[in-house]
């Protein structure tokens, strides 16, 4: 598929999901839309899996009489196989196609009416994976499709009109999922997820990163790798992070913590539809920082936007915690960013990379936060490089933020990489957006460690101790610019001749009043 051909269909779905938008806030109907084409696509791969095991017999999925004995046979036996293979099962009545044609493009009459068999139908979908092993990924996953909901419409009639037509709309739309090479419709959805969250304030910080900065984490925890074993999100919000570092290396397996249920139910729709299969990601809806999921597990690839300066319990309990007990002090309870950190470095395994999105000021506060930043540089030598962005990259905030960079392993172990990317941007609409060249200028940066004037200096562990652990960036990158000398001479001699000059306009301007016989206004 040509990129022409994927803005068309990104444009397509956006288009469907307005259709919504009237009745709705951005973060509802993103739910309804959203859940609709994830719906419509487990629907198409199961109809294609179930017309590969047919094949052999000369039959269509479509063709079997669900009725009779032998179509119950038939049934019976490619549940068993989908639930292996897929994860999940649906008959040929319940496929989106053919719920989309029994609602008629939203005529109004009884005989077109499917709320109720579209809201069966998702629940089939939840508990047919009951006592399998993925239960866990599909279990409560169509929990925010509420269609009982009068945002939908004040009459169930008028809820029906406006689902079938969405419905009608999307089955016009081929995925194109028998081209397994593409993945045409995970980059349609992480575009809707885009412009969700674009248009979702504050909230969208909960389950969106800012594609550049995505990329850029992605493209530095994947330095020097062919391929990673496991990598870990503890705040994956829609999982878009986890998914970003699949198309920079081959990753094994997927591991991720989100707190919020609906952005969790997101992130699993979003891993499924991706291609990923159930026995490859395990996502847990959990407080990160209280009750932990993977304490077990150690990660190739550690990446994380935690919510900036979020309020966490800093529970005493917790200096006895192995995430944090070595550090001698808890981050602050209305300042969880290191707390994160801390919990990210445990995890992190010996040959790992980690990258973690962090407000400024957690580079320079003072308190526990400075032991903390001690205990990393002094003690561990875990922190490789400090990289400044642009203000106003992220969706809900405007405030100025940083990566930080961490190795247990490090390879220059006498120095930090400190970059200063804040000036390298460019503006669209009123959010700032980082161009593809200012992403390949900080990476490669990174990657080979170069010291550029006003850009980038590899600082020794020294000068950071000098400085008090204090990271603020430009302690270490110059970026002053000198003004332009002031001639002050040529300056006065211009305020004469400005003088002389307006000494003549009023001698003009007196001229003429007398002529006109009326007072001069000085």
């Amino acid at each position: 598929m040509s990129e022409d051909q994927k803005r068309q269909l990104e444009q397509q779905l956006w288009n469907i999901a307005n259709t919504l938008r009237g009745k709705m806030n951005a973060d509802e109907f993103r739910d309804y839309i959203l859940g609709f084409i994830f719906y419509k696509y487990l629907s198409e791969r199961m109809h294609l899996y179930a017309d590969s095991i047919l094949k052999q017999d000369n039959l269509k999925y479509l063709d079997i009489d669900e009725k009779s004995a032998s179509g119950k046979e038939y049934i019976e036996a490619i549940k068993e196989e989908s639930l292996d293979k897929l994860g999940y099962f649906l008959k040929p009545s319940e496929l989106f196609s053919q719920v989309a044609k029994r609602g008629n493009n939203g005529k109004v009459g009884a005989d077109n009416f499917i709320l109720e068999d579209l809201q069966k139908i998702l629940t089939n979908i939840e508990q047919s994976t009951m006592g399998t092993a993925s239960e866990d990924d599909f279990d409560n996953l169509f929990e925010d499709l509420d269609l009982t909901s009068t945002k939908l419409g004040r009459t169930e009639s008028a809820k029906n009109e406006l689902i079938s037509k969405v419905l009608y709309h999307l089955d016009q739309i081929d995925f194109k999922l028998e081209d397994s090479k593409a993945d045409v419709l995970g980059d349609a959805y992480e575009y809707l997820i885009g412009q969700f969250a674009s248009g979702a304030g504050k909230k969208a910080g909960e389950f969106y990163t800012p594609q550049q900065v995505s990329v850029i984490l992605a493209k530095i925890v994947t330095t020097g790798k062919t391929k990673i074993k496991s990598c870990y999100d503890p705040t994956c919000g829609s999982a878009s992070l986890l998914l970003r570092l699949s198309k920079e290396t081959e990753v094994s397996e997927f591991y991720g913590q989100e707190m919020n249920r609906t952005t969790y139910n997101l992130a699993r729709m979003n891993m499924i539809l991706h291609g990923v299969h159930y026995r490859r990601f395990n996502i847990r809806q959990e407080d990160t920082l209280e009750h932990p999921q993977h304490l077990d597990k150690r990660f190739e690839a550690v990446v994380a936007n935690p919510p900036f300066s979020s309020n966490w319990s800093a529970n005493p309990l917790f200096t006895t915690d192995d995430r944090f007990s070595q550090y001698g002090k808890l981050a602050p309870s209305s300042k969880a960013d290191f707390a994160f950190v801390q919990h990210m470095i445990y995890q992190l395994a010996d040959n790992g990379i980690m990258a973690v999105v962090l407000p400024h000021g957690a580079l320079f506060r003072g308190g526990a936060e400075l032991q903390i930043r001690r205990y990393l540089i002094e003690d561990r030598n875990y922190l490789d490089a400090v990289i400044g962005l642009p203000a106003n990259i992220f969706y809900g905030t405007s405030i100025p933020t940083c990566i930080l960079v961490f190795k247990k392993c490090r390879e220059t172990p006498e120095d930090v990489l400190f970059i200063d990317a804040s000036q390298y941007f460019d503006k669209v609409k009123t959010q700032n957006v980082l161009r593809e060249e200012d992403i390949d200028r900080i990476v490669n940066t990174y990657r080979e460690r170069t010291e550029t004037k006003k850009f980038s200096k590899r600082a020794s562990l020294k000068e950071i101790a000098e400085n008090d652990y204090n990271l603020n960036i430009p302690r270490y990158v110059d970026t002053f610019e000198k003004e332009d000398e002031i001639d002050i001479d040529a300056i006065a001699s211009q305020i004469i001749e400005l003088d002389k000059s307006m000494m003549e306009t009023d001698k003009l301007i007196a001229g003429f009043c007398a002529e006109l016989n009326i007072k001069t206004p000085f």
